[in-house]
């Protein structure tokens, strides 16, 4: 990563490189549930050597797919695929209950790595649910996520729905009692606005006791949300099947800036539509390593004489307790 002390300074800009004023985001990066669904499958290798399998990307981000992998993780999409009595880890996604059942009926040796702040989702539908009320879930169709949190419930007791507008066409009476529940990885100013539609299509809501959308998010929505007016372009290092990084971009492109990318690393940027901005905002989705920020740095650096200036924000203190692996 270039070093900030120095880039800061008034200096003469080298012969054919246009200045760049680079403004990092914070925070930026790995969330406490990424590190610690990484550090569970890393643990898992130590405790049980190679081969350990993960039932999908343990977090959406390829470079973290492939490091475990050269370290003898072996990533498959069902648990179909893992031998009887071989170890396998659940993303920090989380999944059905069906799939924990599968796990054990086939006796394999499952380790739970769902993030704590999707298990707090998965508690209260089943709360709302015990309860009497008809879950309405806010996500994305097709998401891991949305898929493992429609099957905390049976069939039917929960529906998805992903705009204003789909709220108001559920087949569902307005004397219904319901519930709502949302997306961890959703964009807040999206959530919102289908929430006060519930809140008009329904007599009778129960709502989550504290926000289901994670710290991780708000924060790093919130920081590109006043990062993104201050720029001429927005580079958000992350995949594009990635929820949040997905949502940073949309965040962005909302906040008012017209030029924005998502891209995993330095490779996958487009330089072209880059163009030469005078002032480029940087983040990073919560599932994407620190070293895709550094990576685009440097490839910055090798097209512009760039300043870097890290942006104030909140300091994030959240630490999870580990996966117990046995």
């Amino acid at each position: 990563m270039p070093n900030l002390i120095s880039l800061s300074r008034s200096e003469p800009s080298p012969a054919g490189k246009p200045a760049l004023h680079v403004l990092l985001a914070n925070p930026r990066g790995f969330c406490a549930g990424v590190r610690r669904a990484i550090a569970a499958v890393e643990a898992a290798l130590d405790r049980h050597g190679a081969p350990v399998y993960v039932r999908r990307p343990i977090v959406h981000n390829m470079a973290v797919v492939r490091a475990l992998e050269a370290k003898g993780a072996v990533f498959v999409r069902e648990l179909e695929e893992v031998p009887e009595g071989c170890v396998v880890v659940l993303s920090a996604h989380g999944v059905s209950r069906s799939v924990r059942s599968e796990a054990s009926e086939r006796g394999l040796h499952w380790l739970d790595a769902t993030c704590p702040l999707v298990e707090k989702v998965h508690r209260e539908v089943v709360r709302h649910h015990e309860a009497g009320r008809h879950v309405i879930l806010v996500g994305h169709e097709g998401h891991p996520e949305v898929e493992g949190t429609l099957g905390q419930v049976p069939p039917g007791a929960a529906t998805l729905v992903s705009s204003p507008e789909s709220v108001r066409a559920l087949p569902l009476e307005r004397e219904r009692r319901v519930a709502y529940a949302i997306q961890t990885t959703y964009a807040q100013d999206e959530a919102q606005g289908i929430v006060e539609a519930i809140g008009a299509r329904f007599e009778d809501v129960a709502s989550p006791p504290t926000s289901d959308i994670c710290y991780a998010t708000s924060n790093r929505q919130h920081a590109v949300q006043e990062l993104a007016p201050l720029v001429d372009a927005v580079i958000v290092a992350g995949e594009a099947f990635s929820s949040n990084a997905a949502r940073l971009a949309e965040v962005a492109r909302a906040a008012g800036c017209a030029a924005v990318q998502l891209a995993p690393d330095a490779d996958r940027v487009d330089w072209d539509a880059l163009g030469a901005p005078r002032r480029l905002g940087l983040t990073a989705a919560a599932s994407t390593p620190e070293s895709a920020v550094d990576g685009i740095l440097a490839a910055l650096e090798e097209r512009f004489d760039i300043r870097v200036e890290q942006r104030p924000g909140p300091e994030e203190r959240t630490v999870f307790r580990p996966v117990r692996v046995a």
